[in-house]
């Protein structure tokens, strides 16, 4: 079984390794070689790389330490993984709570949602859509063209087949203004105004614009578009959350086996 853990653990940290360098060398051609990258692009870079790089020193600890049986790169190895499985507990269990609170709010006779911002989480306002992050964030949006499939749809009936479609939180923020503003749309992304003003005098019903690059990304529908995208994304993410840990720990419990056995080796490495 010692042996076997040795085996196990150089096994998998040949294959982080491998995927360390491969992260490096994402950021290598997004950062030198890709032409024009988008603004979403520019924004994973460096945590591409600094994934990459932290991946490849915890790899090559693990990889040496068991493959030449050296009990202190190992006893760093583990300690290294308690580190990173202390910390993406602490971290699941911070964004839990603070994607806790938040839904949309089903509009009467439609068939999507809108959303608030002052629904969601304060954390999540200050840090995530505020300031210069959401200057970011509208880019990106723009750039992987969001509202794109929005442009070539024609609305009959006055306007009413738009909400028999099933929109998504971003769509529904960020690619038409708030029901309550009583816009009418002509196609998917051009809403004529009524001659009396808009219904409501909340803030987002004067932020629109049928300017295809700006339509709503300024608006706080927007914001908590993206926020109650975000919260989805990331409930769904727990379980995948669930099954890292477990195989962070398992690791673990196989790495302490192989500092054992480096050990024993160490005494007597003729056995």
């Amino acid at each position: 079984m010692a042996k076997l853990s040795n085996a196990i653990i150089t096994t998998l940290n040949f294959l982080t390794t491998i995927l360390s360098l491969l992260a490096i060398g994402t950021f290598i051609y997004l950062h030198f070689f890709h032409i024009s990258p988008t603004n979403c692009q520019k924004m994973i870079e460096w945590p591409i790389l600094i994934i990459g790089l932290i991946l490849l020193i915890i790899s090559l600890l693990g990889l040496i330490g068991s493959c030449c049986h050296i009990s202190s790169l190992l006893w760093i190895y583990l300690v290294a993984l308690v580190v990173i499985i202390i910390g993406w507990l602490v971290f699941s269990v911070f964004v839990f709570f603070v994607t806790n609170k938040g839904a949309g709010n089903a509009v009467s006779g439609v068939g999507f949602k809108e959303y608030k911002l002052g629904d969601y989480n304060h954390w999540l306002q200050k840090h995530v859509v505020d300031g210069k992050n959401w200057v970011k964030i509208r880019s990106c949006l723009v750039d992987t063209k969001v509202c794109g499939s929005f442009h070539d749809v024609v609305y009959t009936n006055n306007g009413l087949d738009l909400l028999k479609d099933k929109l998504t939180p971003i769509q529904s923020g960020c690619c038409k203004p708030p029901t309550s503003c009583g816009f009418t749309p002509k196609n998917g992304t051009y809403w004529d105004v009524p001659k009396t003003g808009p219904a409501s005098s909340e803030s987002d019903c004067m932020t629109w614009t049928n300017d295809p690059n700006k339509l709503c990304y300024d608006c706080k529908s927007c914001k908590a578009g993206v926020l109650a995208n975000l919260r989805k994304e990331w409930r769904h993410f727990l379980i995948f959350n669930v099954i890292i840990l477990a195989i962070l720990f398992l690791i673990y419990m196989i790495g302490c086996c192989a500092v054992r056995n480096s050990h024993n080796h160490s005494k007597h490495p003729l056995a």
